[in-house]
């Protein structure tokens, strides 16, 4: 929606090229909005985003054709949260592989870049829902990639510092407790982990929704095991 607001054309894939939620955003969005296959919309854009649930994304990008990614840098934000048994969500890729490894993997032609997954969507596309001065990462293979996706994310979504984190590997390590999703990133190679507000310069941030004290004393002691040299709340 905001890219539209911007004046860019932008079409939604789903499954079906009458997917009713897309219809339904479509007709609120606005005349530059458009809706159609997963193929449909991979052809159509000249920069692609991986929007989908992280379980289905393989799947998803599937659907929209290697063809049709090809040469094209794909922003992904998605994350591989599991809630197959409920809440809190597993993560169905960790550790020693990622979700974004993966989706290269599998679209060898494109130029991923993974951005923007650890951030709420409406922060996301507005920075300046929080005040002061904050980073927003990006990581890939491809410099010229990252160049673009940071010149989207400072202009067009108002993120004034863009930390490039290179094409390290960082592991997603699930750890709950401040909310049912909270996530550490993980760079064993350089012994960096990023704790987000897993880890804050006062007290435990429980009293989010789906705060649980005691996944957060789990989630104390593991991050204590994590062999690091520094942390990033």
């Amino acid at each position: 929606t905001k890219l539209v607001k911007l004046g860019h054309e932008v079409k939604m894939g789903s499954r079906t090229p009458d997917n009713a939620k897309a219809a339904e955003w479509v007709k609120a969005a606005g005349g530059k909005a458009s809706q159609g296959t997963y193929a449909e919309a991979a052809a159509f854009g000249e920069l692609a985003f991986n929007c989908t649930a992280g379980t289905g994304s393989l799947a998803a990008l599937e659907a929209a054709g290697k063809k049709n990614l090809a040469g094209k840098i794909l922003i992904d934000v998605s994350n591989p949260l599991d809630f197959s048994k409920g809440m809190p969500p597993s993560l169905s890729v960790c550790n020693t592989d990622s979700l974004g490894e993966q989706i290269q993997r599998a679209l060898p032609d494109t130029k991923v870049v993974k951005a923007l997954n650890t951030i709420n969507c409406n922060l996301m596309v507005d920075a300046s829902l929080v005040k002061g001065e904050h980073d927003v990462f990006m990581c890939g293979n491809d410099a010229a990639a990252k160049g673009k996706v940071a010149e989207v994310l400072k202009g067009s979504f108002g993120w004034k510092n863009v930390v490039d984190l290179g094409d390290r590997q960082l592991r997603v390590l699930h750890l709950p407790g401040h909310t049912p999703g909270s996530i550490n990133l993980y760079d064993a190679d350089a012994g960096h982990l990023f704790t987000g507000d897993v880890l804050s310069d006062g007290g435990l941030i429980d009293t989010c929704v789906g705060s649980d004290i005691e996944a957060y004393v789990g989630t104390m002691r593991a991050v204590l095991e994590v062999p690091h040299t520094r942390s990033f709340p």
